[in-house]
């Protein structure tokens, strides 16, 4: 079985001077985002230029907001910059396709690719960003005011990137067209789904664009929903997902049935009754002797070989309602130091190894690992935006930084094999072109910035003053 070891040779003789290869990344870059600037084409024009200092300011500046990109990118503008993700009218959805093709040629298609799904909270001040709203905030650990997205990532091994992406819309907004509409949200977008409903519509697209991946994996917020796993079953799909410590589980088949009527008061039985009796699975794992937990070999990190003491069962589940109950692998993970336990649910064939099911666990670290990259080396969350069709288009440019990010490591894997996301960054920022920080171009910023404080200042007061 593959690994995600980390070799820890130093890099091969030549790989930090002048001559390297490395020196040629930010050629790369340019072609990279050639290759993709046909896709920002639209029926009055195009906006590859203006994608050009957007891609670049990801990558640049150290704040991704429009006017941190525009202080270190040359020959940009805050302004145009907006203009780009707001109104500008390319088609999100076509560079998402082309992303996840891309993705699938590098790391679809091998026996252990798989599709994670995720979940990400963007904390939000104000009511009018588009979906903002008090709810769970993953980023912050508790309920605050957020816009949330679901997301979809091919992953293999130690790779992982975004290759499709939703925003929830809470009922407050689905049911407030005006608000709606003040948003920009397309009139056949504003419908209610669930953070499952979207999960689940991400499989689907994800397949429809000819992404290929073994399994699907998601965490015990969308393990703990029946609705969904059924889903993925019913198509066929393979999935590994947590749940939680008081997921119930049949220990033998339920054959739920409907009981037989026993008197003639009352209605007729209808609803179907297990024959057996549910358990936790904390309460099942009470029950387990110590002899049975098997010591396992997950990877290679850092810190040395990672091993994991890990049970395995098959077990039931049922809802109550299917007419069958489902046999599924039932995986109980727990840490050698510490006594943390992780448990997770697969549908996976019943022969398949235990190996394979702990590996496939195990994936779902390398796509945590993507969305924190995405976050702090290509600004995921620092965009200043509002309405439904800047956040669409600001997640999809995040999408191409990454896909570019990916395509670097694989590129030098075998020379440079701890070649991480910030070090791509780090030398990108010095070779693509800055913008020149003289003493008068450092003041001109200052007065920008004092301007648009003043005019802001200036507007606030006047409010006060209709009131």
């Amino acid at each position: 079985m593959p690994t995600a070891r980390q070799n820890s040779r130093s890099f091969k003789k030549g790989a930090t001077n002048a001559n390297s290869p490395l020196g040629d990344m930010d050629v790369h870059f340019s072609e990279f985002h050639k290759r993709h600037s046909p896709l920002f084409q639209t029926p009055t024009g195009g906006a590859g230029d203006e994608s050009l200092q957007y891609f670049k300011g990801l990558i640049q500046a150290k704040k991704k907001n429009m006017e941190r990109m525009a202080e270190a990118v040359p020959f940009s503008d805050d302004q145009a910059l907006q203009h780009f993700l707001t109104n500008s009218p390319w088609d999100e959805q076509r560079i998402v396709d082309q992303i996840a093709a891309d993705a699938n040629q590098h790391i679809g298609g091998k026996r252990y690719s798989c599709l994670i799904i995720d979940e990400t909270g963007f904390p939000k001040k104000g009511d009018q960003s588009v979906g903002v709203k008090r709810q769970w905030c993953g980023q912050l650990g508790k309920v605050d005011n957020c816009q949330v997205g679901v997301f979809s990532a091919l992953g293999y091994q130690e790779h992982a990137t975004p290759v499709g992406f939703k925003l929830y819309l809470p009922e407050d907004w689905t049911d407030d067209e005006e608000r709606c509409e003040a948003a920009g949200i397309p009139d056949e977008s504003i419908v209610f789904y669930s953070k499952h409903d979207l999960a689940f519509q991400l499989v689907l697209e994800a397949r429809k664009q000819g992404i290929q991946f073994g399994w699907v994996g998601a965490d015990g917020f969308y393990g703990e929903n029946p609705a969904f796993l059924r889903s993925l079953d019913q198509i066929n799909e393979t999935f590994m997902v947590d749940v939680h410590k008081d997921q119930h589980i049949y220990l033998e088949n339920p054959e739920p049935v409907v009981p037989e009527r026993t008197s003639n008061k009352g209605p007729e039985p209808k609803k179907l009754k297990a024959q057996t009796e549910p358990i936790r699975v904390d309460k099942w794992l009470e029950q387990q002797p110590e002899e049975d937990w098997h010591r396992t070999f997950v990877r290679d990190t850092t810190k040395g070989k990672l091993l994991v003491d890990v049970l395995h069962k098959l077990v039931w589940l049922w809802d109550g309602e299917e007419p069958e109950a489902n046999c599924w692998h039932l995986v109980a993970r727990r840490e050698v130091e510490g006594n943390k336990v992780k448990f997770s649910l697969s549908n996976a064939p019943e022969n398949t190894p235990l190996e394979r099911l702990i590996f496939m666990q195990a994936q779902r670290y390398w796509v945590e690992r993507s969305f924190q990259g995405a976050k702090v080396e290509c600004g995921l969350g620092e965009y200043q935006v509002r309405k439904w069709r800047s956040w669409h288009h600001h997640m999809a440019m995040v999408m191409m930084a990454m896909l570019f990010l990916l395509e670097q490591r694989l590129l030098y894997k075998r020379d440079i094999p701890l070649l991480s996301c910030f070090d791509i960054v780090c030398i990108l920022s010095f070779l693509l072109p800055q913008r020149a920080f003289t003493t008068d171009e450092v003041f001109r910023q200052m007065e920008i910035r004092h301007k648009r404080r003043q005019s802001a200042i200036d507007s606030a007061y006047r409010k006060q003053l209709e009131e």
